[in-house]
């Protein structure tokens, strides 16, 4: 305190004046222990979202959906460390250029703290650059390409599940196992989402990817159907169909090959394995022996009947979102990611900054009791992929089989 005493002795008379200085210090060193960036105050915390709410992946509308009631149960039990989150989800009909137009708006005029799981590859990256320019969080961006996992040149940007890569490996090991020799046709979307599976899927092949895949057919999101594709792809006549699509088309294909009674090995992504979504609409009948992974507690598996993650994610969809499809495993998804960020603004306390925010979604270890038991949500500073493991099912009736240990896809340095 010595510096302060030349003022004492210059002021002797008004030492009252600094014992008032220094109840100020007091209260305000008590002040910065709050931080907040745009977005963040001590009532609220301002949550930008970006979803296909219409368009030709509208049939994920219903994550934004299941997003928006469980910060309302969130908020109707008092918030986050007292905070209500302000949750402001707009649509981009799953188009590049409107969800430049959204998270431009969300980040310049609503000034929100993050954006939090946008959908989509072809979008995600439209704006990536533009996040990490403006040093606003792109948090558990809604999409599994494996660019996500950045932290060197994209410290803003973090994905969430388990990447396409990391699960066409899986699929790739799991066909040179049991499926050795055997040859494969590919309908893939043509976008960064079906080429970074190819990619895996090549990688996972290894110098057998050349002579195994036979047909490789791609589809844009903006066709009507993947008919000719599916026509195309049999003509080749191969052993295995690795179906890359996106859900409505993923559901026509598996219709359209059963129409042609065409029946080889099925492989569907992790993306397009809703039961309500894809396997429904595409004809119960035509969908058994579908191989594809999970990461996720199937809603229909009557294993987790009396799951208590499950129970309570039954009991808030009922209570918070009756018009949600128990059925659509995008709304267990939905859930586990809101729970996700839930997990990331406690441990930021008061420090509300963006780059606190990054910090801490950069050192997570928990589990979400709505995944598979073992799987681990996990983070570091280098690690920006939280999920990386994932199980092999196949459809059987009305729901999905998991067999076989949970696996990890992570690339073999």
């Amino acid at each position: 305190m010595m510096h302060h005493q030349r003022l004492s002795y210059a002021n002797c008379v008004k030492s009252a004046a600094l014992a008032g200085l220094l109840t100020i210090a007091v209260a305000s060193a008590a002040n910065a222990q709050k931080k907040y960036d745009p977005g963040a105050t001590d009532t609220e915390i301002k949550v930008g979202n970006i979803m296909p709410y219409s368009g030709p992946a509208s049939a994920y509308a219903t994550i934004g959906k299941t997003e928006a009631a469980y910060f309302s149960k969130l908020n109707s039990e008092g918030g986050i460390n007292g905070r209500k989150v302000n949750f402001i989800s707009y649509d981009d009909a799953y188009s590049p250029p409107k969800m430049v137009e959204q998270a431009r708006k969300l980040v310049e005029s609503d000034e929100v703290l993050l954006i939090f799981n946008p959908l989509g590859t072809p979008g995600n990256t439209a704006i990536q650059k533009y996040m990490n320019a403006k040093k606003v969080p792109q948090l558990f961006v809604s999409t599994g390409a494996a660019k996500w996992n950045d932290p060197k040149n994209f410290p803003w940007t973090m994905g969430w599940q388990p990447s396409y890569q990391v699960e066409a490996r899986i699929y790739a090991k799991y066909i040179l196992q049991n499926y050795p020799g055997k040859t494969i046709g590919v309908l893939y979307q043509n976008d960064d989402f079906g080429k970074d599976y190819l990619i895996g899927l090549h990688d996972g092949l290894g110098d057998q990817a050349k002579k195994l895949i036979v047909v490789e057919s791609s589809y844009e999101t903006s066709s009507p159907t993947v008919d000719s594709q599916i026509v195309q792809i049999k003509g080749a006549n191969p052993d295995i169909f690795v179906n890359i699509a996106t859900p409505k088309f993923a559901a026509q294909a598996i219709k359209k090959a059963a129409e042609l009674d065409w029946h080889p090995v099925q492989f569907l992504t992790n993306v397009s394995g809703s039961i309500g979504g894809v396997m429904k609409p595409a004809g119960y009948e035509a969908s058994q022996g579908v191989l594809s992974t999970a990461y996720l507690k199937d809603p229909k598996d009557t294993e987790w009947k009396n799951d208590p993650a499950m129970t309570e994610w039954r009991a808030f969809m009922t209570k918070w979102y009756p018009e949600g499809d128990l059925d659509d495993a995008a709304t267990v998804f939905g859930y586990g990611v809101a729970k996700g960020l839930e997990q990331v603004l406690r441990q930021c306390g008061d420090n509300l900054t963006r780059e606190n925010l990054m910090k801490q979604a950069a050192s997570l270890n928990f589990e979400i009791g709505i995944y598979l038991p073992g799987t681990k949500i996990k983070t570091g500073p280098d690690d920006y992929a939280p999920i990386e493991q994932l199980q092999m099912m196949r459809f059987k009736g009305e729901s999905w089989e998991r067999f076989g240990p949970i696996m990890s896809g992570e690339k073999s340095s």
